[in-house]
């Protein structure tokens, strides 16, 4: 199988996401035939981050106010840690994520990008992974936190989450594998 025909939306903030996570899931998408999609509040670029360090920049494709979760077949939140804290408190980008949750789309999360799944109450009696920081932040939102490199929970939609740019390999391989397995947008 491929992803021919499929469209995920790479959701991430102005600033601060952890450039390894945004750039190698959006390599594994586009080698298996998909479509990806970066997705943020305002047009134009998005700063990208290694760590602390300025890296680049890359082209917004949608704006949240003209994205629909009916337009994608599945959901990337990559990490970093401004970036995961900056979309929490956007509205629009917990309307879009809760959209895509309520859909049953799958979602992939890394490190600090399951903050905005915190903040749309997505997370209770899930099992996931991320950056060890964050375990408390789970935990107190109702999820089994687990130290794994990799962890599919098939809630009530699919949640594939992983740890840090490590893991990456391992999280491409799983994410496609779910997008492989799912039907497409109805758009």
């Amino acid at each position: 199988m491929s992803l021919e025909g499929r469209t995920v939306a790479f959701l991430v903030a102005g600033e601060g996401i952890e450039q390894a996570e945004l750039v190698e899931p959006w390599k594994a998408v586009l080698d298996a035939g998909g479509t990806p999609v970066l997705v943020s509040k305002d047009t134009g670029t998005v700063q990208a981050f290694n760590h602390l360090d300025r890296a680049d920049t890359f082209d917004v494709d949608v704006t949240l106010a003209d994205a629909s979760p009916g337009d994608f077949d599945a959901l990337m939140l990559p990490g970093g840690v401004a970036n995961g804290d900056a979309l929490r408190t956007q509205e629009d980008a917990v309307e879009f994520v809760t959209g895509i949750a309520e859909a049953g789309k799958p979602i992939g999360v890394i490190c600090h990008g399951g903050w905005v799944l915190i903040e749309a109450a997505l997370v209770g009696n899930r099992t996931l992974t991320s950056w060890p920081s964050l375990q408390t932040d789970y935990r107190n939102a109702g999820a089994h936190w687990i130290d794994r490199e990799v962890v599919l929970d098939e809630g009530p939609f699919v949640l594939v989450s992983s740890r840090k740019p490590d893991d990456l390999p391992e999280f491409d391989k799983q994410f496609v594998s779910v997008l492989e397995a799912t039907e497409t947008a109805d758009v």
